[in-house]
């Protein structure tokens, strides 16, 4: 298999953290150069996953000068548009890390680039290739669960403020937990139902817990409320254009025991599904009610725990595949559109007081 040129637009921690590490095992991408605002962190990218030719830049405009087919943007989300834009028009194929874009309007220019210049654009959603996800939509996709008209989508944090980078600064973010967690659980929920047609959303957003100072009791260190400009928590109500509703749960602080993050609960006429508990599948057989709980670890095999694929692995398969092969995307660009157009008009509604109905 050759290798994929590419180049790195962000080197922090979604970076090193996710794609980068996933890449290098991988091993059929060339990190041609690496990009970001403060150098050395560009700097110790190409020391841990370059080579000595690889280039370093502080201007993306000047990686994209670059002979390369591949551009990874994993910055900001203020930037996402514009950096991807910008690599499409230029001939490069782009990994954009999630959401898509902080407005609808920014995320539907990137679709129309992409279909205008008949690059690859996909965006980060890595939950889709879990394995409880990869079960569940094929069974949806087959029918089992028959007609999904109520869903759940959860992002619920008890205390688990991000205080690093850029994460509480609503300018560079768009916003807070709904855009940064939020967006996760929403796209599995859309994606299972493969519903994408909204009609209405309901919204509030609050920002309650967000001036507390000191023995907050975060996961990472008690929040700075000076800089603290997005909200803490945020919840929507979505009617889709069949008449299916959705409720959107998010936060990163909020007084509950009712935790899960990135998870979808689906209602449908033959039978139900949620992954509050591993993944679980309700159903009524032969007259009595009954919950299905699939064996998802890769073992089966006295003394061989077998070998599972980490979902960011699939991602950078998936990306690889489509640019090089031809295959299909996992993860399309109108569909992570629709989702920016979603959490956008919760956004709206919360500040408005009012619901926002869509054309």
């Amino acid at each position: 298999m050759r290798k994929l040129r590419v180049g790195i637009v962000g080197c922090g921690g979604i970076a090193n953290g996710k794609h980068l590490p996933a890449m290098k095992r991988n091993g059929n991408f060339e990190f041609v150069a690496f990009c970001d605002l403060i150098e050395e962190r560009a700097q110790k990218a190409k020391e841990e996953y370059g080579t000595e030719e690889s280039k370093v830049y502080t201007d993306y405009n000047d990686l994209l000068k670059e002979d390369i087919e591949a551009v990874y943007v994993l910055t900001p989300n203020s930037v996402h548009a514009p950096v991807s834009i910008a690599a499409m028009e230029a001939g490069k194929n782009v990994m954009c890390e999630k959401p898509m874009a902080k407005t609808y309007a920014e995320a539907k220019k990137m679709v129309e680039t992409a279909e205008r210049t008949g690059k690859v654009l996909t965006i980060g959603y890595q939950s889709r290739y879990r394995g409880d996800s990869a079960y569940l939509k094929r069974a949806c996709v087959n029918g089992d669960l028959g007609e999904i008209y109520y869903a759940k989508a959860h992002a619920i944090r008890r205390r688990a403020v991000p205080t690093w980078g850029v994460f509480l600064d609503e300018e560079k973010q768009g916003g807070g937990p709904l855009i940064d967690i939020g967006t996760h659980a929403l796209d599995l929920t859309l994606w299972m139902m493969d519903n994408y047609e909204p009609e209405m959303v309901a919204g509030s957003v609050y920002r309650k817990l967000a001036d507390q100072k000191g023995d907050t009791g975060n996961a990472w260190g008690d929040w700075d409320p000076e800089i603290y400009t997005v909200e803490d928590s945020a919840f929507g109500f979505i009617k889709m254009k069949n008449g299916a509703t959705i409720v959107l749960e998010s936060s990163w602080a909020l007084n509950s025991l009712d935790v899960n993050e990135a998870k979808t609960s689906l209602c449908g006429t033959k039978a139900g599904a949620d992954m509050l508990d591993g993944l679980r599948i309700n159903r009524v057989n032969y007259g009595k009610q009954c919950v299905e709980k699939p064996e998802l670890a890769a073992g089966g095999a006295a003394f061989f725990d077998g070998k599972s694929e980490a979902p960011e692995d699939i991602e950078q398969r998936v990306f690889y595949n489509a640019i090089v092969n031809g295959e299909p995307l996992t993860v399309e660009p109108r569909q992570a559109m629709v989702v920016t157009q979603i959490l956008e008009a919760i956004y709206e509604s919360g500040k408005s007081g009012k619901p926002v109905f869509f054309e």
